[in-house]
């Protein structure tokens, strides 16, 4: 691996003179042809969208998409603010909420939390917002936006479309019609092409749209009308395909939760080849499956992980997937950023697997574990959460210029405003000995991390980019321009702040999602 920009070369091996195994000058080292890039560190990145593009209530890039010369950026708005009328997280152990909020429903729906999607051209580095989600009659009779967020992009040429388009995922809240897929052909023009709902068992939302060949792929995260508290629960894990969604003909594609009633939720789909690879959430650990989706189905699904790879509960669903050389690479989390409040599972960092051709598998970041006594040592040598007990995802991966980058979620800031005599004991034991200010200056915010060969990996940065607030890395995205990252940063547009013995809001110009641009020095 070079340590600086790619030198140009002939395409014969190049050598450079060194220092011989005998210590004697003059030595041949031999470098492998071509040579490999190095990859993008920290200093390759410069932030090009800061502060949710000026709205601090765009709180996730929660879906990106390379489209017609642009990165495509889906937002979801006012995250804790949802979060805090909801029955799983009335009770969270804090002196105070982090951000500003309604104090009830009826006035959360006062706040504009329609959805927005961006354009960012590279070429005048210009930001557009391009759509924003429409006010629609609600179930009460009220207006509410249409959509809150859009969790999933995918450019797909349906059988209808004359040229590749790129379809949305739209996430409707509960007084609206339901959730739906929107598609623009240009860019510009956006329309919604699925009834409200999607299916006959109406969706709210969905998180893995996917293609493979001439097909998209989905699986619902949530159906309308669950409790928001339980929205990775869907009470319908089934992946469904369609060759045109504009038809609203869509086909299952598997059982229900491949048969095991343990599997409440599909999280994310990912194609490798002619197959699809699906991992689900379940409390008893997470499985994954795979299929050969050729032809007409059923298919024939098999299944290659279960019981959370052998580590139960602590791997309780596949938060990601990337193919990468042939394999394929597992990103897990436990739902509620590493501790699921609601079913009593963690804290517990999360886990790098990865699927090898012949469905074997290999712990790559994680915790060693006998299974059938046999011991498994994490091929890299790191500990779950790349060796970060408060990475709580690894939450999104893509390969970028030979190289797999995995971003992950770091819950440490939040304890800024915890109460640690009720914190899980680990974590409150380091922040009693050091303080909580000194281990968020160190440690806040999201890892990314980058390997060329999927069992050595370095550090792009474990901070955040230098934002204690970015506590999540939520998109990664190749482009011809570069990799983008796009951020989660639930912290604006205000939030708590020390006051003496009490606190007040304050406006935080490094709140809202942020976007950052990686572009090797030789390009």
């Amino acid at each position: 691996m070079t340590s600086g920009p790619t030198p140009p070369h002939s395409g014969a091996a190049p050598t450079i003179a060194g220092t011989a195994p005998n210590g004697a000058h003059g030595g041949i080292v031999d470098l492998p042809s071509p040579i490999p890039n190095r990859g993008l560190g920290a200093p390759d990145f410069m932030r090009v969208g800061v502060g949710g593009l000026g709205d601090g209530h765009n709180n996730y890039a929660h879906s990106m998409a390379w489209f017609k010369g642009r990165i495509f950026l889906g937002t979801t708005r006012s995250n804790l603010c949802m979060l805090r009328l909801q029955s799983s997280y009335s009770d969270l152990p804090l002196e105070v909420w982090p951000v500003e909020c309604p104090e009830n429903m009826d006035e959360l729906y006062k706040l504009d939390r329609r959805a927005q999607i961006w354009a960012y051209d590279p070429a005048t580095d210009e930001w557009e917002m391009v759509f924003r989600a429409p006010l629609v009659e609600g179930a009460e009779g009220q207006l509410v936006p249409r959509e809150i967020g859009y969790r999933s992009m995918a450019v797909f040429q349906a059988a209808s479309d004359p040229e590749p388009a790129l379809y949305i995922a739209a996430w409707a809240p509960g007084r609206a019609p339901g959730g739906h897929i929107m598609r623009t052909t240009d860019g510009v023009n956006f329309e919604r092409v699925t009834r409200y709902g999607i299916l006959d068992t109406p969706a709210s939302v969905t998180r893995c749209l996917t293609t493979l060949g001439d097909k998209i792929y989905f699986a619902p995260t949530a159906r309308r009308g669950t409790d928001g508290g339980q929205q990775n629960t869907a009470g319908l894990p089934i992946v469904f395909e369609s060759v045109d969604p504009s038809t609203d003909v869509w086909t299952e594609v598997s059982e229900p939760g491949f048969g095991d009633e343990g599997n409440m939720g599909i999280f994310t789909l990912v194609a490798e080849g002619n197959q699809l690879y699906a991992g689900t959430f379940n409390l008893e650990g997470l499985q994954v499956w795979a299929a050969e989706c050729t032809g007409t189905p059923p298919y024939r699904w098999r299944k290659i992980i279960d019981k959370g790879a052998g580590r139960g509960p602590l791997n309780q669903a596949v938060a990601s997937m990337a193919a990468f050389n042939g394999s394929v690479y597992v990103g897990t989390g436990i739902q509620g950023g590493g501790t699921d409040r609601v079913n009593n599972v963690g804290p517990a960092a999360a886990e790098v697997i990865r699927i090898n051709p012949d469905d074997s598998w290999d712990i790559i970041s994680g915790d060693a574990r006998v299974i059938d006594e046999r011991r498994i040592d994490p091929l890299s040598g790191l500990r779950a959460g790349f060796g970060n007990f408060f990475n709580g995802y690894v939450w999104t991966m893509a390969v970028h210029d030979g190289w797999l980058y995995a971003g992950t979620y770091d819950w440490s800031v939040t304890m800024r405003w915890a109460k640690l005599d009720q914190s899980p004991p680990r974590a409150r034991s380091l922040f009693e000995k050091l303080g909580t200010e000194t281990v968020i200056e160190n440690e806040g915010g999201a890892d990314l991390w980058r390997t060329r060969d999927g069992e050595n990996w370095l550090p792009v940065t474990r901070r955040g980019f230098g934002n204690a607030y970015n506590f999540g890395i939520r998109n990664l995205v190749s482009t011809p321009r570069g990799m983008f990252v796009g951020t989660a940063n639930v912290f604006g547009p205000r939030v708590a702040v020390r006051d003496g013995d009490g606190w007040v809001y304050e406006d935080n110009p490094l709140g809202g999602l942020e976007v950052w641009m990686g572009q090797d020095a030789a390009q």
